[in-house]
């Protein structure tokens, strides 16, 4: 089953993220265990920033560019920008090999937590995304259904991706940035997620 977090009484999750977040749609089988499987980075992603400020969300305390408010951003553009494409194939993401340097300085900005950003916010924008991207593949037909991938450097030329391929990738990346996030926060406090 999809994690699930209950809320205390003022509003936060009862791991102090300060965001809710509700079970998917009934899913079964391979799509059960591909949401449970997200559900579980997810979590960890969006524990890191438990009982912190806007400020403390947007510090930088290791030698990486990033902090934990950059990084919930970025995983929410990506697991959105997914979606479109398991929707809408290629087209919605766009040609990557035509990016110009403001469309660079809009992806950089991702990893930020720019004035007006704030770590609710961020969280609650991830939370809909997360809603969207469950309810999606709970529903859909087919999770084999592929498209060609989009024009990009990094892919490799010709390749179609299935909504089941595209999951996976969204699993991978999510985990890849929840441990950038438990060293970010584990240097800003010394909390760490487990251990």
């Amino acid at each position: 089953m999809p994690f699930e977090e209950t809320t205390t009484g003022n509003g936060e999750n009862a791991n102090g993220a300060g965001e809710t977040t509700t079970a998917a749609p009934a899913a079964t089988g391979e799509r059960a265990d591909l949401l449970e499987a997200l559900a579980k980075q997810r979590h960890f992603l969006r524990f890191t920033t438990r009982d912190l400020t806007d400020e403390q969300a947007g510090l930088r305390p290791t030698a990486s560019e990033l902090c934990l408010g950059g990084l919930i951003k970025h995983v929410t553009a990506v697991e959105r920008g997914w979606v479109d494409f398991i929707l809408d194939g290629p087209s919605a993401m766009g040609d990557f090999t035509a990016m110009t340097e403001d469309d660079w300085a809009r992806r950089e900005a991702e990893f930020r937590m720019l004035p007006g950003d704030t770590l609710a916010g961020v969280l609650a924008d991830y939370a809909g995304t997360a809603r969207r991207t469950d309810e999606l593949i709970a529903g859909l037909p087919d999770l084999g259904a592929a498209h060609p991938l989009p024009k990009a450097p990094w892919f490799e030329a010709d390749a179609h991706w299935s909504a089941r391929r595209v999951l996976m990738h969204v699993i991978a990346e999510t985990a890849q940035h929840a441990g950038h996030a438990d060293i970010i926060r584990e240097s800003l406090d010394g909390a760490k997620s487990m251990g």
